[in-house]
């Protein structure tokens, strides 16, 4: 018989696996390559507004603005966009007192020409500073326009005899505004939207001409579209990514935040979706 012999156990070289050092790199110059490029395509689409913000706001503060930077750069961007057609506002008694004769201008460079005022809500309230807004508005030079703050859950013929009571409209004023905003707690969406018809019926009646109705643009798509054809529509959009006025929307309200001399605080602002000829048209003749 052979002799056997013990073997060594056979030792196996062990490897450090190493990670390509070219390929981390690479990722890390790819990922900041993009991000350069998100950054200067950025710039491109915001250069008016960077160029506004380096020139005047850098060297004025804007008294009582609770808009962040990003949203101020958004609201100059809106306007440089639409600079053809006709801006405006809306206010009620929450702005306070308002000094008219400086509220014709915002951002320092676009003027304002028209104003919403909100007149009536439900079916007794009255708006404090309806009638002292409504005349120093109209001595500023303003065409203007009443609004009423719809309450789902009230009545909609006493609703609609609580603004015709209030509000009387002359040749040049905008047609009575109708703001529906909120959903019902105790009746159904088919239900409100009887009580809508109620009360626009009722106050064209009243003025001859058709009521503009105003809503947020979801509450719009999702409650007002298919029933309430024939309209003119005034939607709210805030979404910063919003930069164009819809063809469907007459006025677009595009922020709660504009910033305007004369008034305390931030107000709404608004764009005509026209000429000023064409909101002319618009006007109780």
């Amino acid at each position: 018989m052979a002799k056997q012999t013990k073997r060594k156990p056979s030792t196996r070289r062990r490897t450090t696996k190493h990670k390509p050092f070219f390929k981390g790199k690479a990722i890390v110059i790819l990922i900041s390559f993009l991000l350069l490029v998100t950054i200067g395509l950025a710039s491109y689409h915001y250069r008016d507004a960077l160029a506004y913000y380096f020139s005047f706001r850098s060297k004025h503060k804007i008294e009582n603005s609770k808009a962040t930077k990003v949203e101020e750069a958004r609201i100059f961007q809106v306007l440089k966009r639409h600079e053809n057609m006709v801006f405006g506002l809306d206010v009620s008694q929450y702005q306070g007192q308002i000094e008219w004769e400086k509220a014709k201008i915002v951002e320092d460079t676009f003027q304002l020409h028209f104003v919403f005022i909100r007149a009536t809500a439900g079916k007794d309230k009255f708006d404090s500073r309806f009638l002292e807004n409504w005349k120093n508005a109209k001595a500023a030079n303003f065409i203007c326009g009443a609004y009423h703050y719809y309450r789902p859950n009230e009545n909609s013929i006493q609703q609609a005899e609580n603004f015709i009571k209030h509000v009387r409209l002359k040749k040049g004023d905008f047609p009575p505004v109708l703001d529906i905003e909120n959903l019902p707690k105790v009746q159904s969406m088919d239900s409100l939207k009887v009580g809508l018809k109620r009360w626009l019926k009722k106050v064209e009646e009243h003025y001859k001409i058709k009521p503009i109705i105003y809503s947020g643009e979801k509450y719009f798509n999702d409650f007002l579209e298919e029933e309430f054809k024939g309209y003119t529509f005034w939607i709210a959009n805030y979404n910063f990514f919003v930069e164009e006025c819809k063809p469907h929307w007459t006025f677009w309200q595009f922020t709660e935040k504009g910033s305007v001399p004369g008034i305390k605080g931030n107000v709404d602002l608004n764009i005509y979706n026209g000429t000023p000829k064409m909101l002319k048209y618009m006007l109780i003749k």
